[in-house]
């Protein structure tokens, strides 16, 4: 039931109820406002999220979507017609001060919201994105520091297990997503080439390619193995399920806990690769296919240039 159609009850009943009659009437035509208008909110998040599907995002991205859509509407309290700039802004700003929230994080809920309600604007269902007036948070560019080429010998070097230097390796050389590793099969490796297919986001494939290094360890670990599970890369004890991402995170964090080096993760290994190529003259177009990316301006986010090389640089071409 809309606004209009209660406020047409509400007048042709005037004339027959009594005070307490009326009051009661009001009560459950508000009720019956409130109850259609957050369904119909819900089905238009439904809706959007399809349409985001059919674009396709991953489910991973697609949950944290719902989730942040879903939790600014409910703590606003109204339904998506009657959201403003102002409940946006309360919102947004009284979330960052009561989670501590970074202004990267804020930014990219603001990111979210404004894809949301630009999608209720483009199918006529809203007039004008509430979002508009609120523009991009200002977030301060920190460098990403890659490993050295001492941090992953020592890294190598420290290994007790043949299949924690193949896995290092196989990051190194090929700069994949951690997703994307833990989802490769055996037969998915073409040894020959030192090459393999991956799936990356938005269930796009590619061909990623690994040094003479990572295929000399990881045949030594495949060799080793005496499990039947077609992963690629599995868990050291029986069962010997699939290595998730969070097994491969905590084995990497432990590696360079126990080494002194900060912030092992697998994702810094792919931003080695990209400054490496960097620095070594590979043309940022192939990076960008190397690494999976859809716009070069990711690519270029990645890459950090040695100022070593830009030294160097400006001392040929400006003297």
């Amino acid at each position: 039931m809309t606004e209009e159609q209660a406020v047409f009850v509400k007048q042709r009943m005037l004339s027959v109820l009594d005070n307490a009659q009326m009051e009661i009437l009001v009560e459950t035509l508000e009720k019956c406002i409130d109850n259609s208008s957050f369904d119909e909110d819900r089905n238009y998040l439904d809706d959007f999220i399809a349409a985001k599907r059919i674009e396709g995002r991953s489910e991973k991205t697609l949950e944290y979507y719902k989730n942040v859509i879903a939790k600014t509407i409910d703590s606003i309290g109204k339904t998506v017609k009657h959201i403003t700039t102002e409940d946006l802004r309360w919102y947004l700003s009284d979330y960052q001060e009561r989670k501590g929230s970074s202004k990267v994080t804020i930014d990219n809920m603001r990111r979210i919201l404004s894809s949301f309600f630009g999608w209720l604007e483009d199918e006529e269902l809203i007039i004008k994105s509430p979002v508009r007036r609120i523009h991009k948070v200002k977030t301060s560019k920190v460098i990403k520091e890659a490993y050295t080429d001492e941090d992953l010998e020592k890294m190598r070097d420290s290994c007790q297990e043949i299949r924690d230097i193949a896995l290092i390796d196989f990051l190194a050389s090929t700069g994949m997503r951690v997703g994307e590793l833990v989802k490769l099969n055996i037969e998915d490796i073409d040894f020959t080439e030192r090459e393999c297919t991956v799936l990356g986001k938005g269930d796009k494939e590619r061909i990623v390619y690994f040094d003479v290094r990572s295929k000399l360890h990881l045949r030594q670990y495949l060799n080793s193995r005496n499990d039947k599970n077609p992963a690629l890369f599995v868990s050291l004890s029986h069962p010997y399920n699939r290595l998730k991402i969070g097994g491969v995170e905590s084995r990497l964090r432990k590696i360079g806990r126990d080494l002194g080096i900060e912030n092992v993760h697998p994702h810094r290994f792919r931003r080695t690769l990209a400054t490496v190529a960097i620095d070594k003259g590979m043309p940022i177009e192939q990076l960008q296919q190397l690494l999976g990316h859809q716009r070069i301006d990711t690519t270029l986010q990645y890459a950090m240039v040695k100022q070593s090389n830009v030294k160097i640089a400006h001392r040929k071409y400006i003297g």
